[in-house]
């Protein structure tokens, strides 16, 4: 599974709004000057996230945007999932009883798959904004069993 540029962007752009803890709206000329995002991009981003519930858009000449919610309570997954991002990791279409190699029933590593897809939603999901600007996420991926080999190689 590959997250495209539209969850990568999104969440950076995001972390660039939380970071700022404003109380008014951002302009998105703003963050895109920071981060280095087409500010075209940006629109089409948080067009999608101000549906979603996700931002709050002020139009006018002080407007921009603002996070609907306190960063410690914006999941990844949320912002992920609201640009219309997938996280799925089968190759299988959903409710075609096609798999991944066209024909029918569930591929040998269908479950596999979409267990591996589980994870990385709730793995997303369980990050906050307010997890990523603290940098609480570095070493969370290894878990018990990663560290444990961590310390044997040494």
């Amino acid at each position: 599974m590959k997250l495209s540029a539209k969850g990568r962007y999104a969440v950076i752009a995001l972390a660039d709004l939380a970071s700022l803890n404003s109380e008014q709206p951002v302009p998105l000329s703003e963050i895109a000057e920071r981060q280095e995002i087409s500010l075209s991009y940006l629109e089409q981003l948080f067009a999608k996230l101000r549906r979603h519930g996700v931002v709050v858009g002020v139009r006018g000449p002080r407007g921009g945007y603002s996070l609907a919610h306190a960063a410690n309570q914006t999941s990844i997954a949320d912002i992920v999932l609201a640009v219309d991002e997938n996280i799925k990791t089968t190759g299988c279409q959903e409710n075609s009883g096609v798999n991944c190699t066209g024909k029918t029933g569930k591929c040998l590593a269908h479950d596999l798959w979409n267990e591996l897809g589980q994870h990385i939603y709730l793995f997303l999901n369980s990050i906050t904004l307010d997890d990523v600007l603290e940098r609480r996420v570095i070493g969370t991926a290894g878990g018990a069993r990663f560290q444990e080999l961590v310390v044997q190689e040494k």
